[in-house]
């Protein structure tokens, strides 16, 4: 089966047999809208043989796709957690409100930003020791930031920036 064989709009190249097959970049929508027709066609395999109007059976490569962009979707989603709890406490949100939109306790959800900010000041260091002239990461001041902000109380609330109120 090639991306020829699917209806157009709901190609999707064969080789997405790992999560590392997927584009990087790839929109959030574009995973789902790619998984869901997969899934379509999986779904049509438990309709009986003699089902009256013509459907597109799924088959082995549709079910390795399905896996690996539900966990892509998985992974996107992980990966963006740390901005998204630094984005709702500089917005206003307090430990406890992130802790209870992520369904975990507050020093979990600290935790979990602590890990994020670490990484992003390694990823910051290591493109400055490499001279790169747009270091992606946090930088010193901004690191520094993102630990004050697990310093709050549970609830406690960061002053939110200018324009935002």
């Amino acid at each position: 089966m090639t991306t020829a064989d699917h209806a157009p709009g709901t190609a999707l190249q064969e080789a997405v047999r790992r999560p590392g097959d997927v584009p990087p970049f790839t929109s959030l929508s574009r995973l789902a809208e790619q998984r869901a027709a997969h899934d379509a066609r999986l779904m049509n395999n438990r309709l009986p043989a003699d089902y009256p109007h013509p459907v597109e059976r799924g088959t082995a490569v549709d079910a390795l796709a399905g896996l690996a962009l539900g966990e892509a979707v998985r992974r996107h989603v992980q990966h963006e957690h740390g901005t998204r709890v630094r984005e709702a406490l500089e917005l206003g949100a307090s430990w406890s409100e992130v802790a209870a939109a992520l369904d975990v306790s507050p020093d979990d959800a600290r935790e979990l930003l602590r890990a994020w900010a670490e990484g992003q000041h390694r990823l910051y260091r290591g493109d400055v020791a490499e001279g790169r002239p747009r270091p992606l990461g946090l930088d010193d001041q901004e690191h520094a930031a993102v630990l004050a902000l697990c310093a709050l109380g549970d609830d406690e609330t960061a002053a939110a920036p200018a324009g935002t109120a």
